[in-house]
C-alpha cells in the first residue's frame, strides 16, 4: 500500500494487476487500484476534481484531469472516509502514477492534497525504473 497525508486527509492507495483484462502479446496491461480518502482533521471537505500523471516504462507521461472521482464529488466530514476502485492501461509491463485531488474545506479554502505514487507491475515483467 502506498498513503500520503496532506493537511489531515490521508489517501491511500493500492494497486494490482489485472491477468484476465491484459494481452501482453498486444502489449496491453491494465491495473486496477484502490483509493480510500480519509478525513482526519477537524473540518469537512469535499473533493472536487483530480490531476493524475501516468508514467509508462519507457518514460511516456500521460496527464488526467478532471471533475471529482468515479462521478462524484465525495463530501468528507472528519472522520468520514470515501472509498473507491479504478483502473488505468499502460503499453508496458512496468509504470508508476500519482497526483493530486483537488479540494475546498467547509471554510471556503481551495487546497490540493498528494495521491502518492505508486508503482504499476506485472508480474514476471521487467521493472524500469524512470
Amino acid at each position: 500500500m502506498y498513503t500520503a497525508t496532506t493537511r489531515a486527509i490521508q489517501v491511500t492507495v493500492q494497486p494490482r494487476y489485472l491477468p484476465d483484462q491484459s494481452d501482453p502479446a498486444k502489449s496491453q496491461y491494465v491495473w486496477a487500484y484502490e483509493v480510500r480518502i480519509e478525513n482526519k482533521g477537524a473540518i469537512a471537505v469535499q473533493l472536487r476534481s483530480r490531476h493524475w500523471k501516468i508514467t509508462d516504462g519507457l518514460g511516456r507521461r500521460q496527464e488526467v484531469k478532471g471533475r471529482g472521482v468515479v462521478g462524484e464529488t465525495p463530501r468528507l466530514e472528519p472522520g468520514g472516509v470515501f472509498e473507491y476502485t479504478s483502473g488505468t492501461p499502460l503499453s508496458t509491463p512496468s509504470g508508476f502514477m500519482g497526483g493530486t485531488y483537488q479540494m475546498v474545506s467547509d471554510t471556503g479554502e481551495n487546497f490540493d492534497i498528494e495521491i502518492p505514487t505508486f508503482s504499476l507491475d506485472a508480474p514476471g515483467g521487467a521493472r524500469q525504473l524512470n
